[in-house]
């Protein structure tokens, strides 16, 4: 028999539209991406804090420039296209 949790945990509420925007700000780095054969995903966004956290795949996920490429790069595209992004965090 499953224990019932005295209290109920609270989800944060999902900004489906910035993350729909973030989604397609990141579409447009994808290609440049995929050259080197690498890519990138959304994993979530946190309304809160405004910050989006994302995971290079393929050979982006070991690249020693990976950093650079999120803040000089990514994260730029990404606020101009999304002004309500504060940040972008890598996640692996």
């Amino acid at each position: 028999m499953m224990r019932q949790l005295p209290w109920k945990p609270e989800l944060p509420e999902r900004d489906i539209e910035t993350e729909l925007a973030i989604t397609r700000a990141l579409d447009e780095c994808r290609p440049h991406l995929q050259v080197d054969g690498g890519d990138i995903e959304l994993v979530r966004y946190e309304a809160e804090t405004q910050t989006a956290e994302v995971r290079f795949l393929g050979a982006c996920s070991d690249c020693p420039l990976v950093l650079m490429t999120l803040r000089a790069g990514i994260e730029r595209l990404v606020q101009m296209r999304v002004p309500s992004v504060r940040r972008l965090e890598l996640v692996r």
